[in-house]
């Protein structure tokens, strides 16, 4: 197991583009507030941060991640479903190669869960929802393979359900495109998490996204709602 590992890329460009934190110490923090705006409840030792799932596999550092301590993510799930009954969702493939996820990110200061859904569907699959109804659903740790025993994400999930598309008339089922970080984004079959995995499977030669796993598996469960 690695004990301490922060990518490079974090103490250079994460700190350059402003996603990470530009204190390689995170015993200079002040965590009381960050503690206080957490959404899942953290506690600290000797100054540093523990993550609440621990243990990641890296002990200390920040691995992938930019943030110390708790990072806010925001996911969109766009549903429609086919004359069929059959459910298809938008995903979109990764740049970094860590599969396929729902469209998502960070949250930006000042910004809402739902607005930041919102913003990263569109930036990633051009698929602009800003007129949809959204619901957005209880915040939930995630297994980020880029995480740490330091640096995590919590996941906040938006989700809106556009109806039923017939398919002679494919204006009804809205194109996406793969943009911003986003190598490709798609409409997939996913009725439950096993459609989903063999459709990426046999489609793409894909794989889900590990932290997006079990969110996925548990919002499957549940038939689609028009």
């Amino acid at each position: 197991m690695t004990k301490t590992y922060t990518h490079p890329d974090v103490l250079t460009v994460g700190v350059h583009d402003g996603w990470a934190d530009p204190i390689t110490d995170p015993t200079r923090i002040d965590w009381p507030t960050r503690q206080a705006a957490a959404l899942i409840p953290f506690t600290v030792t000797d100054g540093r941060p523990v993550n609440p799932f621990a243990p990641t596999g890296i002990e200390h550092g920040r691995n992938e991640l930019g943030h110390w301590g708790e990072a806010v993510a925001a996911d969109a799930l766009v549903e429609t479903v086919d004359p069929n009954g059959c459910r298809w969702i938008v995903m979109v493939e990764r740049a970094d190669g860590h599969g396929w996820a729902l469209p998502g990110g960070m949250v930006d200061p000042g910004e809402s869960p739902t607005a930041a859904a919102v913003r990263e569907l569109a930036e990633e699959t051009t698929l602009d929802l800003s007129w949809a109804d959204w619901h957005t659903t209880t915040p939930r740790y995630v297994p980020d393979p880029r995480a740490s025993d330091e640096a995590w994400i919590v996941s906040v999930l938006s989700r809106c359900h556009l109806g039923t598309y017939h398919p002679d008339d494919r204006d009804e089922l809205l194109p996406v495109a793969g943009a911003d970080d986003a190598k490709d984004a798609r409409w997939v079959h996913a009725d439950n998490i096993w459609a989903l995995t063999d459709h990426l499977a046999s489609r793409y030669c894909g794989r889900i996204f590990p932290a997006h796993r079990a969110l996925l598996t548990d919002i499957l469960k549940h038939p689609s709602e028009a």
